[in-house]
This record gives C-alpha cells, structure tokens and sequence, in this order.
C-alpha cells in the first residue's frame, strides 16, 4: 500500500465511522484488509483502495469499515461498570422511577453482544427487587456482522470462559456442541439495531443510562466532543453516562460530570451539583450555542 493510498484509506474511514489511524497503523489495516482483497476476489490492497475511490462498490465499502471498526468484547469487562450498575445506578433509578416502574438502557457499540447480555444477566440475578418492572435493553452497532452473532447469543467456550462466572454459564447458557447459547429468555430482553454513531440517534428516543465503553478513544477530540453532545440529549438530568476507563469527559464537554468515587460514571451537569450539594454559577450569555451533532 503506497503512502497516498493509506491516507485516502484514512480519510475514508474517518468520514464513514469516525475512525482516526495513526501512521503506524498501516500493518494492521493490511492484516485486516487482505481477507477482505481475497473475498471480494481482489488480487492487492490496491485494487481495493482503486475500487474504494470509485465509490461504486457499496458492498466492499461496508465489507472495509466493518472489518476496520469490528473490536473485542466479553462478558463483565472491567467489572467496575457492572459493580456501578448493580450499586449505584439501579437503586437510584427504582427509587426516582417508582411510579413509571420502566427503566431503559442503551448500549452503544454493542459489539458481539456480551456488554447487553452482562446487563441482562444483572437484572435477572436481581429478580426480586425488579418485580412488576418493564426493563428495555438496547444494543447497537455499526457492524451487521457483530450484531448478527449478537442476535444468536451463540459463543464458543474461550468467549464464555472470559469473565463470566461458571454458575451463570450454567444457569444462563444452554450447550449446543462445542458453543453455547444464552437461553431465550435472556435472548428475548435485548433489542438490536444497526447504528452509526456518526448518525442522528433522536429517534432511538431517551434512555436512564447509556454505556458507551471503548468507542471514544478511536474518534478525534471534535467528533468525542459532539457524540458526548449527543448522548447529553438523549439522558434525563438524572440519567446516567458509562464510558470505558480510558476514557472522560474532562475537555471535550460541560454537559457531564463524573460521579464522585466511581470511575468511568458521569451524570448530566445538573444532576451531578445537585448530588454534590452545589450550585452553578450565574454567568451572562454572550451568544448562543449550537447542539453538537464506532465502536465499543
């Protein structure tokens, strides 16, 4: 791959999933791109940059972001977001959502599924306290490849070995030869819709929390600045933020704050004061502001 082939390529994959490569990147795009070159019965990485700068090829556009932007997931991930949830983030929203008794989450860049399904299984081990509640789960990706292994909840042995404990494999999984499938009731809980991130998200409507882990760090600081915009929208004032733990809001936005104590967990700015007990302070406007219009 020349080096003006690469850049186009870069440019390419900014524009359609917000994804920003370095310079020394370029062994990973060929180890991820030549299976797509040999698939598509390509003889070189430049013949598939040739028919990228076409833009005639629809099928090996989506075949090369998906390829580019496809990441790892497993079950429970880092734990702590999961501790928060289970600790933090249900008891508030039971005791603020008393009345509606619905809670609705969102897992943006949902990957092959363990993310929403970690947070099903969250929401089963707590049967009791969530009895007589409607509970939506939402998993979205860019990638129609990741979100069909979603849907079938089907894992090999290595995926179900990484983070989730033996007695939920077992109470949760059922064997299908060497894999094995999370049951269908658990199956039943989730909801999957391909979405880019790079794309309007207001007709997925409002969420009580969004876990939006392991995305950020792949876009520059503009587009982090207005995706966080973005999300600010489509959360209540008590509503809750979940970013991966490389990952804040220090810089890119005044719309979140992190929640005292518990890494990678913001709330609205409003909610995050009055929980401190301060007050924000009066300031004049000097002009109005503009609403700020990948994966995991």
């Amino acid at each position: 791959m020349t080096p003006s082939e690469f850049e186009f390529l870069k440019n390419f994959l900014k524009t359609r999933s917000g994804l920003v490569l370095s310079n020394d990147k370029q062994y990973l795009v060929e180890s991820r791109l030549l299976p797509i070159a040999r698939s598509s019965k390509l003889e070189t990485l430049s013949a598939v940059i040739q028919q990228l700068q076409r833009g005639t090829n629809r099928a090996l556009e989506t075949d090369v972001v998906e390829a580019m932007t496809t990441n790892e997931s497993f079950f429970f991930r880092d734990k702590t977001p999961f501790e928060h949830f289970k600790d933090t983030m249900l008891p508030a929203l039971l005791e603020s959502r008393a009345t509606r008794k619905q809670i609705k989450i969102w897992c943006a860049a949902a990957s092959t599924g363990q993310e929403p399904y970690s947070l099903g299984i969250c929401l089963k081990e707590d049967a009791a306290k969530m009895a007589g509640w409607r509970t939506r789960i939402l998993g979205t990706d860019l990638s129609n490849e990741v979100l069909e292994k979603a849907k079938t909840g089907l894992y090999s042995q290595f995926e179900v070995q990484r983070g989730l404990p033996i007695q939920m494999l077992l109470k949760y999984f059922e064997q299908k030869g060497d894999m094995w499938q999370i049951n269908a009731g658990m199956r039943a809980m989730i909801e999957w819709k391909k979405l880019n991130l790079l794309e309007s998200f207001t007709h997925l409507g409002e969420f009580d929390i969004i876990f939006c882990r392991n995305v950020l760090i792949y876009f520059d600081q503009a587009t982090k600045t207005e995706i966080l915009g973005r999300l600010a929208k489509s959360l209540p004032d008590d509503g809750y933020l979940v970013l991966g733990a490389a990952e804040t809001v220090v810089g890119l936005t005044d719309a979140f704050k992190p929640v005292p104590g518990k890494r990678g967990l913001f709330q609205k700015k409003q909610a995050a004061q009055a929980a401190t007990g301060t007050a924000a302070t009066p300031r004049l406007a000097v002009g109005a502001g503009a609403g700020l219009g990948l994966q995991r």
